[in-house]
């Protein structure tokens, strides 16, 4: 099926441009969304009396995708999720709650513009792209964590697992240290004995 490109869609072409793409792709998106129309005569004449409007109109919404590019780029979310010990998510983070968190902090984005590669469904550090316009591609950080603390601690670079290991390392430090404090404890309390038996053993010897 042929259509006419009303914008640049990504490994299809340019706005103008006729292309051959599968009937299911056509209606289902392209049309659909508004990106295309079917090539047909009178299509591509309408096109060619709007072109220089089209153009227009695309140039300003790519200035726009640009300037709130320039501030969104890079920019990193927490998450606050639940999660078990060993950091697997009770549930998965969708697109819309990259898109709630992220506008919640001033940036105004539609879960349709943001794509998530693999699901997310572990703590830590995910980089998702974010597509502000057909020319204009972005990319953020969501801090997926338990808690706001734990989400500091990743933003520095430590994973849930190095944390985990950390505070068991802690835990099998304060188990050795309270095991010592037991042994030196019973040493303590077996010295008067073995005053009490040397003093013995000397009489005994005098004897």
């Amino acid at each position: 099926m042929q259509v006419i490109l009303l914008e640049r869609v990504a490994k299809l072409g340019q706005m103008g441009d006729v292309v051959d793409v599968k009937p299911g792709y056509a209606r289902n998106y392209l049309l659909l969304q508004k990106k295309a129309l079917t090539a047909s005569e009178d299509n591509i004449k309408a096109f060619e009396a709007q072109k220089a409007h089209l153009e227009a109109r695309n140039l300003d919404s790519r200035k726009e995708a640009e300037s709130l590019g320039a501030k969104l780029d890079g920019e990193q979310f927490v998450v606050i999720r639940q999660a078990s010990d060993g950091g697997n998510l009770y549930g998965s983070v969708t697109t819309r709650d990259a898109a709630d968190t992220a506008t919640e902090a001033g940036f105004s984005l539609d879960r349709k513009q943001i794509i998530i590669r693999e699901p997310i469904k572990v703590l830590g550090l995910h980089e998702l792209e974010v597509n502000l316009h057909p020319e204009v591609m972005v990319t953020i950080t969501l801090n997926v964590a338990r808690s706001p603390e734990e989400a500091q601690l990743q933003a520095s670079g430590k994973s849930i697992q190095e944390l985990a290991a950390e505070e068991e390392a802690a835990a099998d430090f304060e188990i050795a240290e309270l095991f010592d404090d037991i042994g030196s404890a019973a040493e303590d309390d077996d010295a008067p004995r073995d005053v009490v038996n040397a003093a013995a053993e000397a009489e005994s010897t005098e004897d």
